[in-house]
């Protein structure tokens, strides 16, 4: 069994004229990359085109790309810069839910996600999927209202499962300003939420925190806000 080419030697090999190598690495992170998109834009249409638009700007960029990185770092970078340059031209949020079969795509596609198996898994309360259901909306629809530099340091943070520090990377910015976007963000998003919140307390969140309810499919590990020491001033 031949070993598959890294990241790097398919970027590498793109650039020196191999016609399949960009279309390999795509496919090879789309399902991620297709989650960020979706998420950051909160619509299908504006995603699939903020994706396109990134896509034909790494393919002509590739021989920009220093190896400061990792290549999926510098994938994402463009990706989420083509949705905040849709989101800053945007003049009417949109509100739309993401679409069921989308999200669980991109749950599906992150590398440590385990599918569901055995009879448990086909045992699901249908009022929990309604409930699930209904938080997600809210919280996307929420994240529609904030800025786009916090929505996207939310978005790779809380939902996608990034580091602070490979967000920083992905965003081009200070550790720091990412811990401040983040913990913006969370209190834009908690006034939103509380009334929809179960116990109807923001202080009931998890462990006492006053964390705005999760997507359904958010790392049980997110971040939770930040003490106010830790917040980097100045930053939107």
């Amino acid at each position: 069994m031949t070993d598959e080419p890294d990241d790097r030697e398919l970027l590498a090999a793109h650039v020196a004229g191999d016609p399949d190598a960009f279309g390999t690495l795509f496919r090879r992170h789309r399902d991620r990359l297709w989650a960020v998109a979706l998420r950051t834009t909160g619509d299908p249409e504006e995603a699939a085109d903020a994706l396109q638009d990134a896509l034909v700007s790494a393919f002509r960029r590739a021989d920009s790309f220093r190896g400061e990185s990792a290549v999926t770092t510098w994938l994402h970078r463009i990706v989420v810069n083509a949705c905040l340059d849709r989101l800053r031209r945007r003049k009417v949020r949109l509100t739309e839910p993401l679409p069921d079969e989308l999200e669980h795509q991109g749950a599906a596609s992150r590398s440590d996600a385990e599918p569901a198996v055995g009879p448990a898994a086909t045992m699901v309360d249908p009022a929990d999927l309604a409930v699930d259901s209904e938080r997600r909306a809210l919280v996307l629809a929420a994240l529609d209202t904030l800025p786009p530099d916090q929505k996207a340091a939310l978005v790779l943070v809380d939902m996608e499962g990034y580091s602070v520090e490979e967000t920083a990377r992905i965003l081009d910015c200070a550790p720091g300003t990412v811990k401040s976007r983040c913990s913006r963000g969370r209190a834009r998003l908690l006034p939103l939420l509380v009334e929809h919140h179960p116990d109807g307390d923001p202080s009931t969140g998890p462990a006492g925190t006053g964390t705005p309810p999760r997507a359904s499919n958010q790392p049980s590990g997110a971040p939770v806000p930040l003490p106010a020491e830790e917040v980097t001033t100045g930053d939107t």
